[in-house]
């Protein structure tokens, strides 16, 4: 009975293998079905997560960006913007403090002031302060020459009643005085080293400006070379023998001008500023090709010991008179010599020809000697037998000093002239600078 009783027990709990293979699939599709399940809803609890967080992050990036502006535009100083194109010529700087002090404000003449040698010029330049209620005797004016390579030189200084000019500016620059707010200086008996830029820097305590004036001179540039020959001169060199001519090495500006006016040169020479250029205003095959455009050819900056080229020097007005000795007999260089010498002169330099043929009109179609033992002759209205159909100092080179005979070209310092005043100026005003010793 027990065994029928579990067989029967048995027999109502048992289902056949179909039945139960089908529960067992539809089991596992549940439980796939729950897994998926919970799988996408971990997903999208993530992506919920990630955008909160992501949204959490900008907000702050947003709120550190505008804070950062807002102190940007706080604390920040005001921007001064780039001059105009009408500015072009002078600098001029608003400095603004916080203080009580205000600003000095610089301004200049753009362009360029002219004059000659042994004139006399005024370097404007005018400030004023904001507000204007300023001690004038705390108000400091400088002026410094500026040169290309960017060196400075002491030019004259004033500090309230007291001034001070400096080297070879001494007893020829002053202040023009011409009123409140006037920082210009004049200049006399200007010579060709005053050529150049020149900074005028006003200052009031802590408060500051500067403007820049460019000084230019009427004058002629011609090229030069020694007895030693051509592509024999290093810049140092270059530069000493325009200065034994009467004259400085040429800037660019006056080389491009020359060029302009019709100066045509085959070989390259120094500039001032440590750069070789050389003029062409008739191109041709031996001179960089006939095709190429007439202009300044530039060599770019060289090496001011070792390279050697000629050099192109500049002069001005002549502080007296360059005239051809009349002689009844052609003399030799020693002869020359001796020859103004008696005639209360001396044999007149290269540069001082060259000034007297360009501001004098000295034209005289007869070669003499000059100092650095070449003869020459200038030419104002060509003609024939003169050397050519274009005006300009004729070179015959350097001939043989004791055996060739030629006329002589002399020069004589005028009696009043401003190189002898600014020499006892000098003097005076030197030792009126040693008795005072305070510094400004």
């Amino acid at each position: 009975m027990r065994v029928l009783g579990d067989w029967s027990c048995w027999s109502c709990s048992t289902r056949t293998g179909e039945e139960e293979e089908e529960e067992r699939r539809t089991e596992l599709h549940h439980s796939d079905s729950l897994s998926d399940n919970f799988t996408a809803l971990q997903e999208h609890t993530l992506q919920q997560s990630v955008k909160a967080s992501f949204a959490g992050t900008m907000l702050h990036v947003k709120l550190w960006w505008l804070a950062s502006i807002s102190a940007m535009l706080l604390f920040s100083p005001p921007t001064t913007p780039y001059p105009a194109a009408s500015d072009k010529g002078r600098r001029k700087v608003v400095h603004v403090l916080e203080d009580d002090t205000g600003a000095v404000i610089v301004q200049t003449a753009p362009g360029k002031v002219v004059t000659h040698r042994g004139g006399t010029i005024t370097l404007p330049c005018r400030f004023r302060h904001e507000p204007e209620n300023v001690d004038p005797a705390r108000i400091r004016i400088k002026w410094t020459k500026v040169t290309d390579a960017f060196q400075f030189e002491d030019v004259f200084v004033a500090l309230g009643r007291q001034q001070r000019a400096f080297g070879p500016y001494r007893g020829r620059v002053a202040l023009e005085q011409a009123g409140p707010g006037d920082a210009s200086v004049i200049i006399h008996n200007i010579t060709l080293q005053d050529y150049g830029r020149y900074e005028c820097e006003v200052t009031n305590d802590m408060e500051d400006d500067t403007g820049f004036v460019s000084l230019d001179l009427e004058g002629v540039v011609f090229p030069y070379y020694p007895r030693l020959g051509r592509y024999k001169l290093n810049y140092h060199e270059a530069e000493e023998a325009c200065k034994q001519q009467d004259a400085i090495l040429a800037s660019h500006s006056q080389l491009h001008k020359a060029w302009l006016e019709g100066l045509d040169w085959c070989n390259a020479g120094w500039l001032e500023d440590g750069s070789v250029q050389y003029p062409i205003a008739h191109p041709r095959d031996q001179c960089g090709r006939k095709d190429t455009p007439a202009g300044v050819r530039n060599y770019g900056y060289r090496h001011k010991e070792d390279e050697r080229y000629d050099a192109f020097c500049f002069t001005s007005k002549l502080n007296g008179q360059v005239y051809f000795l009349k002689r009844f007999k052609k003399v030799n260089y020693p002869e020359a010599l001796k020859a103004c010498q008696r005639d209360g002169s001396a044999v007149a330099k290269v540069g001082q020809l060259y000034a007297a043929w360009k501001f004098q009109l000295l034209d005289r179609c007869e070669a003499g000697w000059v100092e650095d033992g070449s003869v020459r002759y200038p030419i104002v209205n060509p003609r024939a037998r003169c050397g050519g159909s274009e005006p300009g100092v004729r070179n015959l080179g350097f001939p043989d000093k004791k055996f060739r005979l030629y006329g002589v070209y002399c020069f004589r310092k005028n009696s009043n002239s401003p190189e002898a005043q600014t020499t006892q100026a000098s003097i005076g005003t030197t030792t009126k600078f040693t008795n005072s010793t305070r510094s400004i």
